[in-house]
């Protein structure tokens, strides 16, 4: 699995969630909340693609010249589960190769804020990762954004679509942030150097 040498090649950045008001604080959306994160840096809003269920935005990032980056960000419409029929629609349309793919999401085997990078493996039960790889396969990237598991007997279902605790949001938007700094070193230094800095 390598990433393309073709610095030509559009990146799209994913981030899962599901849409509308009654879900836009569930920690299942952290993925939608980085996506706009990135959306605001880029200076930005996000359209309904024509292409896709998804709200798409298309831009650059990294230092202006040979060094930027083309990117479209995109939040899959489509509910958390299918999400992978509008990232193929996406990555078809915009001619994404899957190596520069990154799905942002939250990551029940983690601490709360921690982040892992990585490239490929399995879906470890998420429903967003696990429609995406029967889609296109498993070799896209990941920013896994760690929300911690189920308190006592807690369903793992009730708890990533319950809004992130008080205590924990004030911490969210750092993470957040970091998040987001995450994704865009990905994109602009590569897999290794960006978990060298974002790994913990």
């Amino acid at each position: 699995m390598q990433m393309t040498t073709d610095p030509s090649a559009p990146w799209l950045i994913v981030g899962l969630g599901n849409p509308g008001p009654g879900y836009a604080m569930n920690r299942h959306n952290v993925g939608f909340m980085v996506a706009d994160l990135l959306a605001e840096r880029m200076g930005g809003s996000f359209k309904r693609s024509g292409r896709a269920q998804a709200q798409v935005l298309e831009g650059r990032i990294g230092p202006a010249g040979p060094g930027s980056r083309r990117v479209v960000v995109a939040k899959p419409m489509s509910y958390m589960n299918v999400s992978g029929g509008p990232v193929t629609a996406l990555r078809d349309f915009y001619k994404v190769p899957t190596a520069n793919i990154v799905a942002i999401h939250d990551e029940l085997d983690i601490d709360y804020g921690t982040l892992r990078l990585k490239l490929g493996g399995g879906d470890n039960g998420h429903n967003g990762l696990k429609s995406m790889t029967k889609a296109m396969g498993p070799d896209y990237h990941r920013v896994r954004f760690g929300i911690g598991r189920p308190p006592g007997r807690m369903q793992v279902a009730d708890f990533v679509l319950k809004d992130f605790s008080s205590a924990e949001r004030k911490e969210l938007g750092y993470f957040v942030d970091r998040a987001s700094d995450a994704a865009e070193a990905l994109v602009i230094e590569g897999l290794e150097r960006a978990q060298s800095s974002y790994n913990s």
